[in-house]
């Protein structure tokens, strides 16, 4: 029996797909209020986690199935993690089988996915529950522990002596989730970036629906998936796998309160799920991590009939567009109307759209982009090009290969493909 609202306090193994079991149904036009435990660092440092991440359980939406498209709009979110830490990593091979989000093990008893446990803190505190060797997969190159103001609005990063007092409570000022069971990454204690001040502006780096075959899910994207083909553990493809990505792990910092994410349908129910929220991110994530938190993220869900996409849609906040494909005020409209009167000729009735794309690298990624904005809209990828030149702008989700391409499109073709009327309401149109 499908209901109003569902909350979401669990979360998978790091997998998703058929084998993740759904929670719900939710109802078309319901609730999925979610309480996330943070994603990269911490799962990266728990080798029983087999994905990467620590996503929700998948919720089922009520008449979603393969082929329709579900709309997510994105109610609030709120961070409740006082601190975190992050930065750039360094991969210990021996510690895994061919990827270290995926198939970590402990170099000293050979143990695939061991549980561990924490010993003290700094760079050496994981250790194997099976034979006591440290055990965690990644250390950081460089590294910072970065603390949050109560209205959760800017940050700072932390001297040693600071960190080295919060690292033994680490679980406690991350805010873990009751169910969560990743390592907290402050437990490394990294300080080497104190006196940073900056401001938050949270957002999720994981929102989609299920792949229809089991996948990582710090792996279902198009650029992280391509590491999964030919892998030799229990998670390779072939490289016609990529196509079977949903690319819920975009990275992407306008996925924020008040956007619009219309994600593909690749399995009966969608599969709804979230995770990976960040305090904040530049464009790219290119130091490959950011600040991740516990949150509590609250969407609404629609089901889009019909609605076949390659990939995700956005619909960001308009202060979030590009310059060039934000729609005209009053005095650019009346600027615009008369141009148009002096050279005789009428103006194209345009709104705002964002398309993803993923691929093994940024070229690969914008290719893509703009591919699916010609799939969708029933114009020729030419006509997007000049479209994203004089009336949008590409930006990087994330290096190495996410990004953008956002344009005012034309509404008859909006309207065509069926988006239009979400647009309209989006952007007050």
């Amino acid at each position: 029996m499908a209901t109003n609202t569902i909350l979401v306090n669990t979360y998978t193994n790091g997998i998703l797909g058929p084998s993740a079991e759904m929670l719900g149904p939710v109802r078309d036009g319901g609730t999925i209020i979610a309480n996330t435990a943070p994603g990269c660092w911490g799962p990266m440092i728990t080798p029983e986690i087999r994905g990467g991440h620590e996503v929700t359980q998948p919720v089922a939406v009520e008449g979603a199935m393969p082929g329709d498209s579900i709309a997510i709009r994105i109610l609030s979110i709120d961070v409740t993690s006082k601190v975190t830490s992050s930065g750039v990593d360094v991969i210990q091979g021996s510690f895994c089988v061919g990827d270290p989000f995926v198939a970590a093990k402990c170099q000293n008893c050979g143990k695939l996915w061991p549980e561990t446990h924490i010993e003290g803190i700094g760079k050496d505190a994981i250790k194997c529950d099976n034979c006591g060797a440290t055990v965690a997969p990644f250390i950081f190159a460089n590294g910072y522990t970065v603390a949050f103001d109560e209205k959760k609005t800017v940050a700072l990063t932390l001297a040693k002596e600071q960190v080295d007092q919060i690292a033994p409570e680490a679980e406690k000022y991350a805010s873990l989730p009751e169910h969560s069971v990743q390592n907290p990454v402050t437990t490394l204690a990294p300080s080497d970036l104190p006196g940073i001040a900056t401001r938050m502006r949270p957002f999720v780096g994981q929102l989609g629906t299920c792949p229809p075959v089991d996948t990582p899910d710090s792996h279902n994207a198009g650029d992280f998936g391509q590491f999964l083909i030919g892998a030799p553990h229990d998670y390779g493809i072939q490289p016609e796998g990529i196509a079977q990505l949903t690319d819920g792990h975009m990275d992407v910092n306008r996925v924020r309160a008040g956007a619009v994410l219309i994600v593909p349908v690749r399995m009966a129910g969608a599969g709804v799920y979230v995770g990976d929220m960040h305090a904040m991110q530049g464009d790219g994530e290119i130091a490959g991590h950011t600040a991740d938190v516990s949150g509590v993220i609250v969407m609404q869900v629609n089901v889009m009939k019909g609605l076949s996409i390659p990939g995700p849609i956005l619909l960001p906040n308009e202060e979030d567009l590009p310059h060039l494909a934000k729609p005209l005020n009053e005095s650019e409209k009346l600027a615009a109307t008369r141009l148009s009167e002096q050279w005789n000729t009428s103006i194209e009735e345009t709104a705002p759209i964002s398309f993803i794309g993923t691929g093994a690298n940024l070229n690969a990624a914008v290719d893509g982009a703009i591919s699916r904005a010609s799939e969708v809209l029933g114009i020729s990828q030419e006509e997007i090009k000049n479209r994203l030149t004089i009336a949008g702008g590409l930006e990087i989700g994330r290096y190495p290969g996410t990004a953008t391409a956002t344009f005012a499109a034309p509404v008859k073709a909006l309207k065509k493909a069926g988006l239009y009327d979400l647009v309209k309401e989006q952007y007050q149109l």
